[in-house]
């Protein structure tokens, strides 16, 4: 492990045997997101800070986001279990305006594309936001990695 803190994710799984079928900007930001996770994140849950690093399933099961948390091993640690409902109005408005950015990148000026990027930008912040808050006592996380899951979120939201 080089030094590297064991509380972090060394590996991320979604569950998508729902999805079809996704546009090939969406498969991107999700590669990156999975990347970028995996590269550099802080992430322990409260009840498990020694048991690290962690293996991370990510599932949506009855309009419940589920965190599957497990050891290095896959041996099981903890499910925890998110309502659907606090990020729905935000992974909604993010799908809408990186649609309007996806838009902008083939016809719009780079003002034009900056000031929606910044919109873009704002909400995912606003979806990070939310989901460390949701999971303040349950696991610690920096905004960089809160951001990144809140990516894969958005994913799982894509449906066929």
């Amino acid at each position: 492990m080089s030094g590297r803190s064991p509380r972090r994710i060394v590996h991320v799984t979604l569950d998508e045997k729902t999805v079809v079928r996704r546009k090939p900007e969406v498969e991107h930001e999700r590669a990156v997101a999975i990347f970028d996770l995996l590269e550099d994140n802080q992430f322990c849950p409260c009840e498990h800070p020694d048991d690290g690093p962690y293996h991370l399933h990510l599932s949506i099961e009855d309009n419940r986001l589920v965190l599957d948390i497990r050891r290095e091993d896959d041996a099981a640690l903890t499910k925890i279990m998110l309502p659907l409902s606090p990020f729905r109005t935000i992974v909604k408005d993010y799908f809408l305006i990186c649609e309007s950015y996806y838009n902008a990148i083939k016809r719009s000026t780079p003002s034009q594309i900056e000031a929606i990027d910044m919109g873009r930008r704002g909400l995912h912040n606003e979806g990070s936001e939310v989901l460390r808050e949701r999971l303040a006592g349950k696991v610690d996380l920096d905004l960089q990695t809160a951001r990144r899951l809140f990516t894969l979120i958005c994913v799982l939201h894509i449906r066929g």
